[in-house]
């Protein structure tokens, strides 16, 4: 058992709970803490005065929620009770964490009643329709005793939603199964414990979701407003997958390609553009069209068309099979060869060495693409490109806004979905630096390894991942103890783009 300040300190409310713990847990303080909101004060008014950095309650909860059966895992995203309501912003990281060790668990709010089964049979419906899916009798009185540490709440549903209420053979077999999911999954609440600590937090400026993503996801919202659901997508409108989870909940529908798209339909062209002949589908099927296209795409899709015209071969840089480059080569197919790295450029073959221009997709990693550049400037010293920069000014501002704070950060953590191109690219520009740094959807994904020993934790998010989840990260990180929060910028952004005509809006700059 522990000595000094540092593990976890758990409270159980009854003597199988605190067996379990101590069964899954050889470290963990373990309390019996009993029943009721009393004896739950009582026994926070002790936790303040225990050592340990980080406290949990664990024990057995009944269901609200009618899918968890007995011997499920819940784990709180907040405790209501009726002095008030407990957020529990460990909750995200900590599921995770169990999920990648095998142990399903299912995250949401947990009602703390004294009353317990009294509370469920008169007010499950209306607790469900709250959104909570599980109700204890003690551990929004508990929660006081975390005294500002990092605090959870697991619990092992004992009554499940489905069976009857108070059945005594039915509560001895659920409260077995309850206990043996309890005391596999302590052991990760005693990693939890262990990577707690104050930590400095470098946000990195500017971030999150540009002005071409925040374009497109208005033009869906408002197609949505303006014709109802169902709006068909073709492809991802951003490559986000929170982003597309929630349009979905209201009615978008995510489709591959436009031919699975009823005729006569409404259909959306995400922000990563099309070929000319996607359009062409359109137009047979008689689609009420509207084009999300990020301008900036756009004007790469222009300079294709006009260097071909102009008899050029076009080298584009560029990732095969990413949804801008398939639009992009669409418009030139016969003129465009596509290269993604040194080596492809050194050995792409052209037609005319003498009549050879470069295009580059718009989410590139900065100084990997000068290199391919570099390449085809030697082999073709008549080489010409765009006149401007065709990697747009948001990728370029995020993947310098990483490589100002890599130098000062143990690791670094960017918010972006795993097929988001401009994510990616700021993983690596990180870990050219040599900072160690990780891309994640959201605060599940953080592996508690990660933060073993990082004093100073980056955080950036890709342009097509929202500032929410930037918050949502951060909110997560302080569950492990304190922060302090900087922000690096290094530049301002006061970009916008107007709406498509289809859908008679105007906006400026």
């Amino acid at each position: 058992m522990n000595t000094d300040n540092s593990g976890l300190v758990v409270y159980a409310p009854i003597p199988l709970d605190a067996r379990a713990a101590r069964a899954g847990s050889a470290e963990a303080r373990v309390v019996h803490s009993g029943i009721g909101s009393r004896l739950s004060r009582r026994a926070a008014e002790r936790a303040l005065r225990a050592p340990g950095s980080a406290v949990a309650v664990t024990g057995v909860c009944m269901a609200i929620d009618p899918t968890l059966q007995a011997g499920d895992l819940v784990l709180a995203s907040e405790i209501r009770y009726p002095d008030g309501t407990v957020p529990i912003p460990a909750a995200g990281i900590l599921a995770g964490a169990l999920r990648r060790a095998g142990i399903n668990v299912r995250v949401g709010p947990i009602v703390s009643n004294p009353h317990g089964i009294a509370l469920l049979r008169s007010k499950r419906a209306q607790l469900r329709e709250s959104g909570a899916i599980a109700a204890d009798t003690g551990s929004g009185w508990l929660a006081s005793g975390a005294g500002g540490r990092p605090f959870a709440v697991l619990r092992a549903v004992v009554r499940s939603g489905s069976n009857q209420l108070g059945r005594p053979l039915v509560a001895a077999a659920s409260g077995a199964r309850a206990h043996r999911a309890l005391a596999e999954a302590t052991w990760v609440l005693d990693r939890w414990a262990h990577t707690v600590a104050a930590r400095r937090v470098v946000l990195a400026s500017p971030r999150a979701s540009c002005a071409g993503v925040e374009r497109a996801i208005e033009v869906v919202e408002k197609a949505l407003e303006r014709y109802g659901a169902p709006v068909y997508v073709r492809r991802q409108i951003v490559h986000n997958r929170h982003v597309v989870a929630e349009l979905e909940e209201r009615g978008v529908v995510f489709v591959q390609e436009l031919d699975e798209v009823p005729e006569g339909a409404m259909a959306v062209l995400s922000a990563h553009g099309v070929a000319p002949a996607v359009r062409g589908v359109a137009a047979e099927r008689q689609l009420d069209l509207i084009d999300a296209t990020c301008p900036l795409v756009g004007k790469v899709h222009r300079e294709a068309r006009q260097f071909a015209e102009a008899g050029y071969t076009i080298v584009l840089v560029g990732h095969e099979g990413h949804d801008e480059v398939d639009g992009t080569v669409g418009h030139a197919p016969e003129r465009i060869r596509l290269v993604a790295t040194v080596e492809e450029a050194e050995n792409v073959q052209v037609d005319d060495p003498g009549r050879v221009a470069y295009l580059t997709q718009t989410t590139l990693a900065v100084d990997e693409t000068r290199a391919v550049i570099d390449v085809l400037e030697r082999r073709f010293p008549e080489l010409v490109g765009p006149r401007s920069d065709d990697i747009c000014y948001a990728t370029q501002n995020r993947q310098d806004a990483v490589r100002g704070i890599a130098a000062e950060c143990d690791t670094v953590l960017v918010v972006g979905s795993r097929n988001s191109s401009n994510s990616n690219r700021l993983v690596e520009v990180v870990r050219r630096q040599g900072t160690p740094a990780y891309l994640i959807d959201d605060e599940e994904d953080i592996e508690l390894s990660w933060l073993d020993g990082a004093q100073t934790v980056g955080l950036a998010a890709g342009a097509s991942a929202p500032e929410r989840l930037v918050q949502r990260v951060l909110s997560a990180l302080g569950g492990l103890g304190p922060l302090e929060v900087e922000e690096r910028s290094v530049a301002r952004e006061t970009v916008r783009f107007g709406l498509p005509r289809e859908l008679g809006v105007t906006r400026g700059d």
